[in-house]
């Protein structure tokens, strides 16, 4: 692959690892406000952005290029709220639409047509991802000031699961 790919496919695994540490600390920062239902929903978020990185190390090894790991930086702790920790998910997703087109855009001027089929289907993936974290932000908006209505979508959000993909052999 030509290195202007390999490094942004290696920075991309890398900030895909920070997405990870991302939703990890709202995470916590849900949980640490009693809302599990939420704080699980960030959790399932974290173990799919490291499926991410996984698919990111295994394209870069089977295309020859060996993943090179970069310092993580360290995500936010608090936030003013559910509603806010919602929104930065959200505008986190756009960051990364933004990036991996990016990643497609070189793809397509250098002519690597198997890197473009790889990120196809994370160009797919960020529309559901960006509107899946809109939907809970709409959610939240709809129920500001009603601890009845928060109470019932964090039940709805402690109900989503990891499902682990299945990895080839």
């Amino acid at each position: 692959m030509e290195k202007k790919l390999t490094d942004g496919i290696n920075s991309q695994m890398n900030f895909e690892i920070y997405s990870a540490y991302i939703y990890l600390a709202m995470s916590s920062y849900l949980k640490g406000i009693g809302l599990n239902g939420a704080a699980n929903w960030m959790k399932v978020q974290a173990q799919e952005e490291m499926v991410h990185v996984d698919d990111f190390y295994d394209f870069l090894h089977d295309r020859g290029e060996c993943p090179e790991l970069a310092a993580i930086n360290k995500p936010p702790v608090k936030w003013d709220s559910p509603l806010a920790a919602f929104e930065h998910a959200y505008k986190h997703e756009q960051i990364v639409s933004s990036r991996i087109n990016n990643l497609v855009d070189t793809a397509l001027d250098i002519r690597d047509h198997a890197a473009n089929a790889f990120l196809q289907k994370y160009v797919s993936e960020q529309i559901e991802e960006e509107a899946s974290v809109n939907d809970v932000v709409q959610q939240l908006k709809l129920v500001e000031g009603a601890p009845q209505g928060l109470f019932m979508v964090d039940r709805e959000l402690g109900q989503r699961v990891f499902i682990p993909p299945v990895k080839k052999a």
